[in-house]
């Protein structure tokens, strides 16, 4: 058994976030031999350096992170916000941008938000989603779906969804329109609380890399 207080353990998230997030760790000179979201392997480690990749399903990525399995991880402010995970944020990565959003089928459109109180929502985002519309005074139904939430109104499930929303295309290929705007989201990069007084060094030495290749990418394009 390695002795992970040797190591720095990143957890990445498989999906979109994926490359985005080792590209950016590979500029800073973290990276491993192998790292790939499609690899078979759990764990792929860089002895030489002693940094260790954990590649996990997304939403697992902030449970990883508080209970100390792995140090650091990058994860969506949605799906940080959601998890409710007691970790700290370091760093905003900028990419991965989207926002979390109601929508209704453009048909059965309402008039008002409050239009909508004791009726269902389907979500991936139930927690947010409930604190959402208790500001606004509205008791709702949430029903948790794990995927193509955009059926729950056109099936009959819902009335409504909350969901992330990129360019808004699967909503107008739905007849579905936004009618509310509830946060943005983008990659952040988290930190277990005892590993931050631990390896304060070596984490303290990364998030400065990360946020100077991030300075630097965004003056390159404000010059362009």
């Amino acid at each position: 058994m390695k002795n992970t207080m040797d190591y720095l353990t990143i957890a990445l998230p498989k999906g979109k976030l994926f490359s985005l997030s080792a590209d950016l760790l590979a500029k800073a000179g973290y990276t491993a031999e192998g790292l790939s979201d499609k690899s078979r392997k759990l764990v792929i480690s860089n002895e030489e350096k002693k940094i260790r990749f954990i590649v996990s399903k997304t939403a697992d990525v902030p449970t990883y992170v508080e209970y100390g399995a792995a140090d650091i991880g990058v994860i969506g402010k949605d799906v940080l916000l959601e998890s409710g995970k007691d970790v700290y944020e370091l760093l905003d990565l900028g990419f991965g941008r989207c926002h979390l959003m109601m929508a209704v089928p453009k048909a059965e459109k309402r008039e008002k938000l409050v239009d909508y109180d004791h009726t269902r929502v389907a979500t991936k985002f139930p927690h947010i989603a409930e604190q959402f519309f208790n500001k606004h005074g509205m008791q709702m139904e949430y029903i948790k779906l794990n995927g193509s939430i955009e059926l729950g109104p056109i099936v009959g499930l819902s009335e409504s969804i909350v969901d992330i929303v990129e360019t808004g295309t699967t909503l107008r290929e739905n007849d579905l329109e936004e009618i509310a705007y509830i946060l943005d989201a983008t990659a952040r990069l988290i930190v277990n609380r005892v590993s931050f007084k631990l390896k304060f060094d070596r984490i303290s030495q990364l998030t400065e890399e990360l946020r100077r290749i991030l300075e630097l990418e965004q003056q390159a394009k404000a010059e362009a």
